[in-house]
């Protein structure tokens, strides 16, 4: 699927560090197509696996499925339309990784840290390719349909995973559209898409103790926050408060949800949501 050189067009390009290693993410197009090119670089080596934009959401969802907590994590395997790719969890001295290995002619395989052992490095990774199929849908919607659908949920997705340490997962457009929806939910980690936003909570820990931190994926934007778990209960009787208030100024209408004209806090509260 790779052209040669100069017939490829890229068009989003992404780099992420996890620990002592250096992600590439490039987005190209050439006359047979869409793919996503991932290329791990680390200690003067550099290995690389090509993806078809038809399989960056199944990516995404089993991220996702690792990210999530779910145990015992089950290997799996990725058929996307000629290619197999290969998941598999694993430990060293260093800590948990994840093995991603694209079967063609040849085997490569990228390894990816969870980071920090909670995950952390599992989550920028699956945030990145999130990005990614948001931009893939908006610069070519009849590649990707994510945006207009829920994704499986985390159950859905230990359902295809599990059973067998090699469970096939297809990549596949699941029906049922929704402009708010909770996407996924396992014991670590949550997504919700709000309209064309999307939103990973994810919990995690550190030598500073434990944390929460919200990742929001717009178009191809990609940012996030951390905040103490000290501070949750106060960030949520905060939110409880902004969701009181725009309940109190919705218009009684049956079916809508305008806000009062002239209601500036509610306009204010409106304009932040949307972004």
């Amino acid at each position: 699927m790779e052209g040669a050189h100069g017939n490829d067009m890229e068009l989003i390009s992404k780099t992420l560090q996890v620990e002592h290693k250096i992600f590439y993410f490039d987005l190209k197009k050439n006359p047979s197509g869409w793919y996503l090119k991932i290329s791990e670089k680390a200690s003067g080596s550099r290995s690389t696996i090509i993806v078809p934009a038809s399989g960056i959401r199944t990516f995404v969802d089993l991220f996702q499925y690792y990210v999530s907590g779910e145990t015992p994590l089950e290997s799996s395997e990725v058929q996307v339309n000629t290619k197999v790719f290969y998941f598999d969890v694993g430990d060293n001295q260093r800590g948990r990784f994840l093995k991603v290995s694209e079967v063609t002619r040849n085997r490569s395989t990228i390894i990816v840290p969870a980071g920090n052992g909670d995950g952390e490095g599992w989550a920028s990774f699956r945030d990145i390719l999130a990005v990614i199929n948001e931009g893939l849908h908006s610069l070519a919607p009849e590649e990707n349909t994510s945006a207009d659908f829920q994704e499986p949920s985390s159950e859905h997705i230990s359902h295809l995973v599990g059973k067998s340490q090699k469970a096939a997962f297809r990549s596949s457009v699941e029906e049922g559209a929704a402009s708010v929806g909770h996407e996924s939910s396992g014991a670590l980690s949550k997504s919700i898409r709000v309209e064309q936003k999307k939103f990973y909570f994810d919990l995690g820990s550190n030598a500073r103790g434990q944390y929460l931190r919200i990742s929001e994926v717009t178009g191809s934007d990609r940012s996030a926050i951390i905040l103490p778990v000290s501070a949750l209960e106060q960030f949520y009787e905060t939110v409880g408060q902004f969701v009181e208030t725009v309940r109190n100024q919705e218009l009684p209408e049956a079916g809508s949800s305008r806000m009062r004209p002239g209601a500036s806090g509610g306009a204010a509260i409106r304009s932040w949501s949307e972004g």
